[in-house]
């Protein structure tokens, strides 16, 4: 059996983020989203996740980039002048070496999570923007902060251990590099899979998409569908309009976005799971099942 949630990150980050994922959503293949508590267009994601009940909706934690919940001197380690750090490179090394404190990552993330559950919206699951989770010095007062908050579902950002045949990887040389870079991290996926059995978490089997983010088209969409394994897996996509609010974030995904929506968009995108009989689910069907 191969069963397949289709999340899309990034879910009030701007106004045409958020109705790119909507619409993806009611006439397209995405099941599942995750919204941004600090995002710009946070409101208006909210109202929207309201009017659609079947996108299931988790918490898009952000612990790099843009600016904190909490009052940014009480969480020292995670921020520079009142904002959260924007290097991806420089957040893991202090990851990896310590200087990141647990209970500025448990306070953070609880807030988070807290600012969606008051607005009525049931979180499914939480993950992590940039997927800052995959390190153990993250990852464990991220799942105390969901266990708080009765959340019990977390990404699993490991992927399969070749994502798309080797020559479709090899056609395309950043996607080498990308898919290197990954495989690197990849070391930490046994200390991910026993934290999660240890703290009584449910995932998937792992992510697929994330070695294609910013470059996803239909050929490489039609490369991953038909790679997907047996086993539950998640595809991490990021649709959005590529208006003039995207134009002046602080994102390097923008026409990769609306790119991403077209193929999310395509009749043949649910024809493609239908004839390889892969059922499409939400996390709150992952949850229930578990």
């Amino acid at each position: 059996m191969r069963r397949l949630i289709v999340n899309a990150d990034d879910f009030g980050f701007t106004s045409g983020v958020n109705r790119a994922i909507v619409e993806a959503h009611s006439r397209g293949i995405v099941t599942s989203s995750t919204l941004m508590a600090n995002g710009a267009a946070f409101a208006e994601a909210v109202e929207l996740a309201i009017r659609n009940p079947q996108l299931g909706i988790g918490c898009h934690v952000v612990l790099i980039d843009g600016e904190p919940l909490l009052d940014p001197e009480k969480i020292p380690s995670l921020t520079h002048s009142r904002r959260f750090r924007d290097s991806l490179k420089s957040f893991a090394a202090r990851a990896l070496s310590g200087r990141i404190a647990d209970r500025e990552i448990f306070a953070e993330a609880t807030a988070q999570i807290h600012k969606l559950q008051g607005t009525g919206v049931a979180v499914s699951h939480v993950d992590t923007h940039k997927h800052t989770h995959l390190f153990p010095r993250i990852l464990r007062p991220l799942l105390r902060a969901a266990r708080e908050c009765g959340v019990r579902a977390v990404r699993n950002p490991f992927g399969p251990r070749l994502p798309m045949r080797s020559s479709q990887l090899m056609q395309r040389p950043t996607l080498w590099t990308r898919y290197a870079q990954l495989r690197i991290l990849g070391g930490f996926a046994k200390n991910f899979h026993s934290t999660v059995a240890q703290e009584d978490f449910v995932t998937t089997d792992g992510t697929l998409g994330i070695e294609v983010t910013g470059t996803l088209d239909e050929k490489l969409f039609h490369a991953i569908a038909e790679s997907i394994p047996e086993g539950t897996w998640e595809f991490v996509c990021h649709p959005g309009y590529n208006d003039a609010d995207l134009q002046k974030s602080n994102t390097r995904l923008r026409e990769s976005r609306q790119t991403e929506f077209h193929v999310l968009t395509l009749p043949a995108a649910r024809e493609i799971f239908a004839q390889r009989s892969i059922q499409l689910i939400s996390y709150r069907d992952l949850v229930a099942g578990a």
